[in-house]
C-alpha cells in the first residue's frame, strides 16, 4: 500500500469519526435539554453543519484527487444545495426577527401603564391581532417554500448505495460525499423544522437500508439515533404544524394570554392586573429577538464557510 493511500485511509476514517462524534454530541444535547428545538439546540446544529463542511473541504485537499473532473462537480453540487437551503433558513429566521421586534414593541408600549383605558386596550389588541396574522402568513409562506426541499432532503436521507466500488471512487471521496449528503440532509431537515415549517414527525421516519454497505458504519448508527430522537420529540411535543422553535412557541402563548386578558378588561370594563403578563411578554420576546439575531449570525458564518470551501478547491485545481 502506498503512503498516499495510507494517508487517504487515515484521513477518511478520521472524517467518519468526526461525523460520528458530532452527531453524538447533538443527540446528547437533545437528551439533556428541557426544551425541544430551543435556540441553543438550533445554534448547535448550524455550528455542526459548518464544522462538518469545513472538515470535508480539508479532507478533499488531502485526497490527491485529479485536477477538476466529476468529483469537483459533485462537491460543487452538494455545496450549492447547502447554499440554497441556507437562503431559505435565513429568510425564515429574518421573518422570526421581524415578529420578535413587533412583539417587543407591544410590550414596550405597555410599559408604565398601571391603568389601561378601553381605548388603549383596543389599540394593543389590534396590534396583537396584526402581529398574529403576520406570523400566520409567515408560516404559510414558509410552508410552500420548504415543501419541495423537505421532500428532496428526505430522499437524500434515505438514499442507498449498495456497491462498495461506488463509495471507493476517487480515493474514497464518493463515500465521503455520500456520508456528508446523508448527515447534512438530516441536519437541514432539523433546521427547517425548527425555524421554517414542520408538518409532522413523518419526514424523520427512519427507513431500514438493508444491503447498504454504509449502514453498519458508526456515523450511520449515530445518525439514525438522532433522527429517531427528533421524531419522538416532535410526536411528544403536541405542537400544531408550523414553526417548532421553542422560544417562538412560548412567545406566541404569552402574547395570546395577554390578548385574552385585555379582551376581558374591555368586555367587563374592569381593571385586571396585567403587569406580570406584560413583563413575561417582554422577557419572552427579548429572548426570542436576541436568539434569532444570533442564529442569523450563525447562518452568515455558514455562508462564508461554503464560499471559502468552494474557493479553496477551485484554487487548488487552478494551482495544479
Amino acid at each position: 500500500m502506498s503512503s498516499n493511500s495510507c494517508t487517504n485511509s487515515s484521513s477518511i476514517n478520521g472524517f467518519y469519526n468526526f461525523l460520528t462524534q458530532g452527531l453524538n454530541v447533538l443527540h446528547q444535547s437533545l437528551i439533556l435539554s428541557h426544551n425541544f428545538m430551543s435556540i441553543q439546540f438550533i445554534s448547535e446544529v448550524i455550528s455542526s453543519l459548518q464544522s462538518f463542511h469545513s472538515q470535508l473541504t480539508l479532507l478533499v485537499q488531502n485526497l490527491c484527487l485529479p485536477i477538476g473532473g466529476k468529483w469537483l462537480d459533485e462537491y460543487m453540487d452538494e455545496s450549492s444545495r447547502l447554499w440554497d437551503i441556507c437562503h431559505v433558513l435565513k429568510s425564515s429566521i429574518s421573518g422570526l426577527e421581524n415578529y420578535s421586534s413587533a412583539g417587543s414593541n407591544i410590550a414596550t408600549s405597555l410599559d408604565g401603564f398601571h391603568h389601561l383605558t378601553p381605548e388603549v386596550s383596543h389599540q394593543v389588541i389590534r396590534a396583537i391581532n396584526i402581529c398574529q396574522r403576520e406570523i400566520l402568513g409567515l408560516e404559510e409562506e414558509n410552508k410552500s417554500m420548504v415543501e419541495t426541499r423537505i421532500q428532496s432532503l428526505s430522499q437524500s436521507l434515505n438514499q442507498n448505495i449498495s456497491l462498495e466500488s461506488k463509495l471507493n471512487e476517487y480515493n474514497g471521496f464518493r463515500g465521503v460525499l455520500y456520508a456528508m449528503r446523508r448527515v447534512s440532509s438530516l441536519l437541514l431537515m432539523i433546521l427547517l423544522s425548527g425555524v421554517s415549517y414542520c408538518w409532522s414527525s413523518s419526514c424523520f421516519d427512519h427507513q431500514e437500508c438493508e444491503g447498504n454497505l454504509a449502514c453498519g458504519s458508526s456515523f450511520m448508527v449515530s445518525m439514525a439515533r438522532l433522527q429517531q430522537k427528533v421524531a419522538n420529540e416532535i410526536d411528544n411535543s403536541n405542537v400544531e404544524p408550523g414553526i417548532l422553535l421553542h422560544e417562538f412557541q412560548e412567545a406566541k402563548v404569552v402574547m395570546e394570554d395577554l390578548k385574552m386578558e385585555l379582551e376581558r378588561m374591555v368586555v367587563y370594563e374592569e381593571e385586571f392586573e396585567i403587569q406580570a403578563k406584560v413583563e413575561k411578554l417582554k422577557s419572552c420576546f427579548g429572548l426570542l429577538k436576541c436568539g434569532v439575531e444570533n442564529l442569523i449570525g450563525k447562518v452568515d458564518d455558514l455562508f462564508d464557510e461554503i464560499v471559502e470551501g468552494r474557493k479553496k478547491l477551485l484554487d487548488m485545481c487552478s494551482d495544479k
